[in-house]
């Protein structure tokens, strides 16, 4: 089992530590936001940048080059996630993936609905797709505090579950939080989506060709009304899975690279300048590892580390800045609904809807877990800080429905990952699983 458990340890060492940095960001923005420096802050995320070329020009302010750029490459590594996950992962077998599908179904149609009831009426009833989302960095970082009283099988059921419930949240938006369409441009886009789709099918892939065709999609989506981080998705779908060099291959000529450069370090003393023949060696291992990689599972990895440590902090830093300042155009009610929803929501929606898959044969609980666990795990669902902020900014427009929502994200986040916490440390014993 160590060549399945190895990368998934390496992927919750990445999502956990980068969880570190994703609080400091929160926590610099909210201490920023509410100190005397308050409105330059907030101010600075409006700034306008703009790009002009003859005929062609993109201005935004910094928050939306952000929200709507930056972002992009994040949902560029969820449609790679989604997609080696339905093709050779967790979710590539039925049985697998029934039950985290059951969950994050629960985990998404629960939570929207329970918040339309309550803000049925009222001021930013738009804002039901907010409560569905979860945070599968903080929610590992929460589940890595508590050790190996955590089984294996939780993880990778979070992990699961998280995946499918961001597929969850990219469905919405695109169906839900898209406006004033222009047809024509999201043809054209999805045109080339298409064909680069054929081309990986029929075992062309060009890096640099993906890539100016992915630019230019993102701006045909960014200009059409639908979100640009669409996109993203999209494209994600059209890299290939498929490996140019097989590893038996791989190891024979990676070999024989291999002697060729140490041959050339028998015949003469160590120096720091490298000859000429161990420099081509260098650069054909290179191309033979790229080649070995499948071009998937080469940009999710290139990417994971830039996502985790730059990108999603970033994000926090500049969208998770509210100032509490409850005045008379704070919607206190909309916060209070949001951290109802959030918590109570998810895990009704979560474990209800996993107990029934259950109980009626159709999944079954993970090994080494028990429905006192998987109840902490349905709280961690109500942690969902990224993909919660991204869907306000994209719901309101309004700044006082804005800054309320965040605050209930806020509060209902932390509620749910100290929910979450206390229920598996107390439903949990000390194991010798890592």
């Amino acid at each position: 089992m160590k060549f399945i458990k190895d990368p998934i340890n390496q992927f919750i060492k990445l999502e956990t530590s980068s969880s570190i940095i994703l609080f400091g960001a929160t926590i610099a923005a909210l201490i920023l936001a509410n100190s005397p420096l308050s409105e330059q802050f907030l101010d600075f995320w409006k700034n306008y940048i703009t790009f002009s070329l003859p005929g062609f020009e993109l201005s935004k302010p910094i928050y939306k080059w952000i929200n709507d750029g930056l972002m992009a490459v994040f949902f560029f590594l969820i449609g790679l996630e989604i997609k080696r996950e339905l093709l050779t992962g967790e979710l590539s077998h039925v049985k697998k993936a029934s039950l985290p599908f059951f969950a994050a179904i629960g985990g998404m149609v629960i939570p929207a609905a329970l918040f339309a009831v309550l803000n049925a009426g009222n001021a930013g009833s738009e804002g039901w797709g907010i409560p569905m989302a979860a945070d599968i960095a903080f929610s590992l970082g929460i589940l890595m505090l508590l050790g190996n009283r955590v089984p294996s099988g939780i993880k990778i059921f979070l992990m699961a579950f998280a995946i499918i419930d961001d597929l969850g949240a990219v469905l919405v938006i695109a169906f839900f939080y898209s406006s004033n369409l222009i047809w024509m441009n999201i043809f054209v886009g999805l045109a080339i989506v298409v064909v680069l789709a054929l081309l990986a099918k029929y075992n062309y892939y060009s890096k640099y060709i993906f890539f100016i065709g992915g630019v230019v999609v993102w701006v045909l989506f960014l200009k059409s009304g639908i979100h640009a981080t669409i996109a993203g998705v999209l494209m994600a779908l059209t890299i290939p899975l498929r490996r140019k060099t097989d590893t038996r291959s791989f190891y024979r000529r990676g070999k024989d690279i291999l002697d060729e450069f140490l041959s050339e370090c028998n015949t003469q003393d160590e120096k720091t300048v490298l000859t000429k023949k161990q420099l081509y060696a260098i650069d054909e291992l290179e191309e033979l590892t790229e080649t070995t990689t499948s071009p998937l599972q080469h940009n999710e990895h290139q990417l994971h580390g830039w996502v985790s440590y730059l990108i999603m902090p970033v994000f926090a830093f500049a969208n998770a800045g509210v100032a509490f300042k409850f005045s008379g155009d704070t919607n206190i009610a909309l916060s209070i609904n949001l951290v109802i929803s959030m918590i109570l929501g998810n895990f009704i929606g979560i474990f209800s809807f996993s107990w029934l898959a259950i109980k009626l044969k159709i999944a079954e609980l993970p090994e080494n877990v028990n429905f006192k666990q998987l109840a902490g795990v349905s709280f961690l669902g109500g942690l969902g800080f990224t993909m919660s902020l991204f869907i306000t900014g994209l719901a309101y427009n309004d700044a006082a429905l804005i800054d309320s929502a965040k605050m209930g994200i806020l509060f209902g986040s932390l509620i749910a990952g100290i929910l979450g916490y206390v229920t598996i440390r107390l439903t949990s014993k000390e194991s010798g699983e890592v």
